[in-house]
């Protein structure tokens, strides 16, 4: 069994660019341009690059400043727990940056993770490098082939209509707290903040019954 996590917006309470681009004043158009990529109003790719191109120059130890602050998801880490101790797999897809989801491996005990490159020059943010793209699912099938994982026994959790691709990979998709066109294609949705209800609904789906588990 498999889960497959957004970050930005479920894993994390937050999205880095627009805060990130509070440090130089420019929140107002970051996040212009990402609510426009989040309801897939325009390219993905190219609103990464604009944004990205805004906020050149920011120097490194801010934007590692801003990864390190973003909370985690209320319930995460329970849900994450509970999902290992019962023997599955968890991977996040991000189109996010390494800079921020690098932590999250160890953190919420991740398996594997598949997001962007931010590129520093001279200390200063530059540029970045894409693997993920706005078809989330072509990263992610990298792994369920390599882990011979089947269909049915993948679930997808996610917000943004840059990851609905990721519904053609599952036997259960959750819209959690997502754009309506999300909540349009998922199997069942998800309002309420707390990762956590999550086990709820894969334990009703596929007549588990995994416990959840208590953070100390």
């Amino acid at each position: 069994m498999l889960a497959i996590f957004d970050v930005e917006g479920v894993l994390l309470d937050a999205e880095f660019l627009p805060i990130l681009a509070e440090t130089i004043n420019k929140q107002d158009e970051i996040w212009e341009i990402t609510r426009q990529g989040i309801k897939g109003a325009i390219n993905w790719e190219d609103g990464l690059r604009k944004r990205i191109q805004l906020l050149r120059g920011i120097d490194f130890e801010t934007c590692k400043q801003v990864a390190d602050s973003l909370r985690v998801m209320t319930g995460a880490r329970e849900a994450c727990y509970a999902l290992k101790a019962a023997g599955w797999k968890i991977m996040a897809v991000s189109g996010g940056f390494t800079i921020m989801t690098d932590r999250l491996k160890d953190e919420l005990g991740l398996d594997y993770v598949f997001s962007n490159e931010l590129v520093f020059k001279n200390d200063k943010l530059d540029d970045v490098i894409i693997h993920v793209d706005s078809d989330k699912a072509k990263s992610a099938i990298i792994k369920i082939r390599e882990w011979k994982e089947r269909k049915d026994d993948i679930v997808v959790v996610v917000d943004g209509a840059n990851d609905v691709k990721l519904f053609d990979i599952c036997g259960l998709g959750v819209a959690f707290r997502a754009q309506d066109i999300v909540k349009d294609l998922a199997t069942v949705t998800l309002e309420e903040k707390d990762l956590s209800k999550l086990i709820g609904i894969i334990n009703k789906h596929y007549g588990l019954n995994i416990r959840p588990q208590t953070i100390a």
